[in-house]
């Protein structure tokens, strides 16, 4: 059935509301995740390598800069655009969809939106064609939810700050060509209005990377430490204002949910299409697994919380789009999504039985992906503090 919306004379088809050309972009995309990352997403797990070629075919699908303008070389989409790519990339790997996500939402779009000019037009190009990626350095080793407490200075010295510090967890750490860095400026007054962002360049002197976590999943892309010690830069390094830099971190923040609520589905589907295909090919007891009801109410039970999760994930990409407010939404949508990734990926390696504890079968991988996206960029307690401040203010 073909509805229309009347206000912009757009054919909309299907129950997600997707005109047709959003339609033909979520199968371009999963047709490329397909053929170019399936095939290499497991030995670059095993190996725990970061994907230069296939990061460099995503930005020449214009993959790197969909939130970036075109007249700093990015592709102008909108935000459910970006849902829809991050959500048929993750389908085929999440290590690929992360790297795409911290450059787009908490590097690209922070710079679109605070940068001036200048910054613009010497960032964003390289971002969006895939010169290098971007880094986000918020979280320390003594502060994760916590994202204010903060011990890293930028001690301003004559047009110059000098930073010293070390930020953990940093996506990207060690590969990136441009660091989105937040430091305390202003000791005089709470933390959250004495911080301020800058735009390092990897090869600033005083920059360093640590080395690469070895972590639980996402395993191909890279994760470090990175420290700063008297790292000099120039006043025209800030990003927006000085000390206004906590702002630009939470509404980077809120957007960004939007772009893991939309990780965590892609996994979630990719959980249930290969519990599906399995439950056909496996035979026990003489019948097909899939004949057995134990195993069908368990993929009925994930369709259905697939279906809530990117309906959700859908509507605050919309929401967004339309300058509505939708830091609650991003908050539910990434919260559900999230928790129904991790359900369907433990369903799908108890579908698998034995095999799904395996390497060798795709189950595994995914459960371990899954668990990230419950934690990184505001753990599922964050978000229900955020939801629940959001009715009680209201």
């Amino acid at each position: 059935m073909t509805l229309v919306d009347s206000r912009e004379g757009t054919a909309f088809r299907g129950p997600y509301g997707l005109n047709e050309d959003e339609d033909l972009f979520r199968r371009t995309v999963h047709e490329f995740a397909e053929r170019e990352i399936v095939p290499i997403a497991h030995e670059l797990d095993e190996r725990e390598e970061f994907p230069r070629a296939s990061v460099g075919k995503m930005a020449d699908l214009g993959l790197m800069g969909l939130l970036v303008p075109e007249e700093y070389g990015g592709a102008g989409a909108d935000t459910m655009s970006y849902a829809l790519a991050m959500e048929e990339i993750s389908w085929a790997d999440a290590s690929h969809s992360v790297v795409m996500s911290v450059n787009n939402s908490l590097v690209c779009e922070p710079i679109v939106r605070f940068g001036n000019r200048e910054q613009k037009e010497r960032f964003l190009p390289a971002l969006a064609q895939g010169r290098y990626v971007g880094a986000y350095c918020l979280t320390e080793p003594e502060s994760g939810s916590d994202a204010s407490n903060m011990s890293t200075r930028a001690e301003q010295l004559g047009d110059d700050f000098i930073l010293n510090g070390t930020k953990a967890w940093i996506t990207n750490g060690g590969e990136a060509g441009v660091y989105l860095v937040y430091a305390l400026t202003n000791t005089g007054v709470a933390r959250a209005r004495g911080i301020t962002a800058f735009l390092i360049p990897a090869d600033t002197q005083g920059l360093r990377a640590g080395a690469k976590e070895k972590k639980l999943g996402i395993r191909a892309s890279s994760t470090t430490q990175i420290f700063f010690e008297d790292c000099h830069v120039p006043a025209s390094a800030v990003l927006g204002n000085v000390d206004e830099g906590f702002r630009i971190a939470m509404a980077t923040l809120d957007g960004g949910r939007i772009g893991i609520g939309a990780q965590a589905l892609g996994i979630a589907q990719r959980a249930l299409d290969e519990s599906v295909r399995y439950s056909k090919e496996r035979a026990a007891f003489g019948h097909a697994i899939a004949d057995f009801q134990g195993l069908q109410w368990r993929m009925a039970d994930m369709a259905t919380r697939i279906e809530a999760a990117r309906l959700l994930v859908y509507r605050a990409a919309r929401m967004k789009d339309a300058g509505q407010p939708f830091s609650k939404e991003a908050s539910m949508a990434k919260l559900f999504a999230s928790e129904t990734a991790m359900f369907c990926a433990h369903a799908a390696v108890q579908n698998f039985g034995g095999n799904g504890f395996s390497r060798e079968y795709p189950v595994e991988k995914l459960f371990r992906d899954a668990k990230i996206t419950e934690i990184y960029e505001g753990t599922s307690e964050i978000q229900r503090l955020v939801i629940s401040r959001h009715l009680l203010r209201g």
